[in-house]
């Protein structure tokens, strides 16, 4: 990809069933070799239990990335090495976790991860009922997270369950971005 590839907005869509091989793909790829890679019937399950907070990112007609979060208890992550199971009758909750975010390796450093986070807030607010941000930081993503507003809760991942410097990270969605938040008026507006 071009950087002017990268100057067209890109397309931030919910995940089609033809998605699948490059979600799949691209997970593997970025997890493989770190040991934490999932079956593509636990990835699919992730998006079936939530599919309005699960998206693709399209450059150009190419699937450049994506982002799967769920709504889950806080303090408590999905198991790696299992599907989800019907989580319908699980109690609702006010926390959503963000299980996986990955962009294509050609495509990073171009700020479309924090797109996606952004999108994913937007989504949040709009879908409604939640009010903070989980996710377990890996491979050294904890800085990344971090700048984005997560604060790390050490201890609350047990040693190899995410690979050895993994941390459970959360953030409050900002006022604005809660359903139901009154919304700051526009300049100029009584």
């Amino acid at each position: 990809m071009t950087d002017q590839d990268f100057r067209a907005h890109p397309g931030i869509r919910a995940v089609a069933e033809d998605d699948w091989d490059g979600i799949t793909a691209l997970e593997s790829r970025a997890y493989a070799a770190l040991g934490l890679s999932e079956e593509p019937a636990a990835l699919r399950s992730r998006a079936r239990s939530s599919p309005a907070t699960c998206f693709v990112l399209d450059v150009r007609g190419r699937l450049a990335g994506y982002l799967l979060a769920l709504p889950y208890p806080p303090y408590r992550y999905p198991d790696l090495t299992r599907a989800e199971a019907d989580r319908a009758a699980a109690a609702p909750t006010r926390n959503l976790h963000l299980h996986d975010l990955v962009v294509d390796g050609p495509c990073r450093g171009r700020g479309l991860g924090g797109q996606l986070l952004r999108h994913l807030m937007a989504t949040a607010a709009a879908t409604g009922g939640y009010d903070r941000l989980s996710l377990v930081a890996v491979a050294g993503s904890r800085t990344f997270w971090a700048a984005h507003g997560f604060t790390a809760h050490p201890g609350v991942v047990p040693a190899g369950a995410y690979g050895p410097d993994a941390v459970y990270m959360t953030r409050p969605l900002p006022p604005h971005h809660r359903a139901g938040a009154p919304r700051p008026a526009a300049p100029g507006t009584p």
